[in-house]
């Protein structure tokens, strides 16, 4: 299912079904409707639950390429193996609903999907 997330201060935002049902939930909101809203009050909550998410995420991210031994690295070089290769982090996907849902609490205007 495609989810879009809409404002009147921004462009639409397009989302494949359970990365967006993800995010739903991470902002606090119940990801197994087919529409919601986040109020005007409610976005500084969802801003700050989306940013603390994707700061996890990073952290996380980095923690693991850490743990990559140089073995590890060379064999992914010899295989071919690159960027394009790396799963898509929660921090990329969410990046530009953060943008959204912090456009919209400088405007004043709620978020909404499914609608």
């Amino acid at each position: 299912m495609l989810y879009t997330f809409k404002s009147s201060s921004s462009a639409d935002v397009l989302m494949l079904g359970d990365a967006a049902k993800n995010l739903i939930a991470i902002m606090g909101k119940d990801p197994t409707g087919t529409q919601g809203i986040v109020t005007v009050e409610q976005l500084p909550d969802a801003i700050t639950r989306l940013r603390t998410a994707i700061d996890e995420d990073r952290a996380r991210q980095a923690e693991l390429e850490r743990q990559r031994s140089e073995k590890d690295d060379i064999a992914d070089r010899e295989a071919g193996r690159t960027g394009m290769a790396a799963p898509v982090g929660l921090a990329q996907r969410a990046w530009p609903l953060l943008d959204m849902l912090e456009t919209a609490h400088k405007d004043a205007v709620p978020v909404v999907w499914g609608v």
